[in-house]
């Protein structure tokens, strides 16, 4: 049975460091009002009678017991366990607490939890940008197909996730996917997330701009400025911008030499990817260098940018062509192009991770 067909209902939850929003999905649909209620962080026993509230609530709007609940909450844990452990948005949750565990005594039915990034790829590979370019590939002639993507998010942190031949991959540890520690190109002191983060594009303009780092001044700000519809130094919002591409973009060569795979962006961030993925495609595609100086490609695949068009049409011809079968008139095809594309969410990130949300709990079912 496909997602969008099967009448089981999930409960879900957006967990962020002020709100939290309950909700249900059925069909890949969500079916009831979301209820949105202060998170209460800073006090552990109300945080979590907050949430057996909230999915109290949404459990009353439904016709049908709901099969499952599964939803994203912010790490370090061990998500397959359900225990939550030392959060930064989150102060009260110190020392593990069984969150999963709790609701599955209340609810009497399964909880999944996992990383928002790891959900995010998961619904981007069920009903996203994966599904969408093998389809553009099919209808373009291509025998080109994917099966496996990663996807990050960009906002207050870096995120990932991996998603392997429809699978999400989560790791021995649940710590697979975990980019934002990765090493940080342009300093390499600090970790990529320094680089590749809301407050490293407030950081990097005021720099370049030569003034106090302005923590009102938002991306968005930074972003009109770079685009000339709000006043202030555009060379210096360009360049910021230009810098984050280049700290994900080398990251994202990193990640794609080992998973080999389509790349999918969501967060905050993404609304301003046509200054950054420019830079970032780029850096996939730049050089590097024997000892003895022979430059050499910096990732064994081509990457294009999917929101360019001329980009997209050159990824979707690949190479493509016939060869003949030795000792036989017969042709079979053959793409030998190797290559990624990178692209944005297709279905906007939170409900990326409400539909990964829902698919990891029927496919766990």
């Amino acid at each position: 049975m496909s997602i969008t067909t099967d009448t089981r209902t999930v409960m879900t939850l957006d967990a962020g460091g002020t709100n939290f929003v309950f909700s249900a999905i059925q069909a890949n649909k969500e079916i009831v009002s979301p209820v949105r209620l202060p998170s209460n962080a800073h006090d552990l026993t109300l945080c979590l009678e907050t949430i057996i509230t909230g999915f109290t609530h949404v459990q009353l709007q439904l016709k049908d017991k709901p099969v499952a609940i599964s939803f994203a909450f912010p790490g370090p844990a061990d998500y397959p366990a359900g225990i939550i452990g030392d959060l930064g948005n989150l102060p009260a949750f110190r020392g593990g607490v069984a969150l999963g565990p709790m609701l599955e005594d209340h609810f009497r039915i399964p909880v999944f939890i996992n990383n928002d990034g790891d959900l995010f790829a998961y619904g981007e590979a069920i009903a996203g940008l994966l599904p969408q370019v093998n389809h553009a590939l099919e209808k373009a002639g291509s025998p080109k197909r994917y099966r496996n993507l990663f996807g990050i998010t960009l906002g207050t942190g870096f995120g990932g996730g991996i998603v392997r031949d429809g699978q999400l991959y989560i790791g021995d540890n649940a710590a697979a996917g975990e980019v934002w520690v990765m090493r940080n190109k342009l300093n390499n002191r600090c970790f990529s997330e320094e680089g590749a983060s809301i407050r490293a594009v407030q950081r990097t303009f005021a720099q370049e701009a030569g003034e106090e780092i302005n923590p009102g001044l938002t991306p968005r700000d930074i972003f009109n400025i770079a685009e000339g519809s709000h006043p202030g130094n555009r060379e210096a919002a360009i360049h910021a911008f230009e810098v984050l591409g280049e700290v994900v973009g080398d990251t994202l060569a990193n990640v794609s030499t080992l998973l080999d795979g389509l790349i999918v962006i969501g967060g905050g961030l993404s609304g301003a990817s046509s200054l950054f993925l420019p830079s970032l495609v780029r850096e996939m595609n730049s050089t590097i260098e024997t000892i003895e100086g022979q430059l050499l490609p910096r990732y064994e695949c081509k990457a294009f940018n999917l929101e360019n068009e001329k980009e997209w049409q050159l990824f979707l011809a690949g190479e493509a062509r016939k060869v003949m079968v030795p000792g036989t008139e017969r042709l079979v095809n053959y793409d030998p192009m190797k290559r990624t594309g990178v692209g944005l969410t297709r279905l906007g990130t939170s409900a990326a991770v409400s539909i990964g949300a829902y698919s990891f709990a029927l496919n766990k079912l």
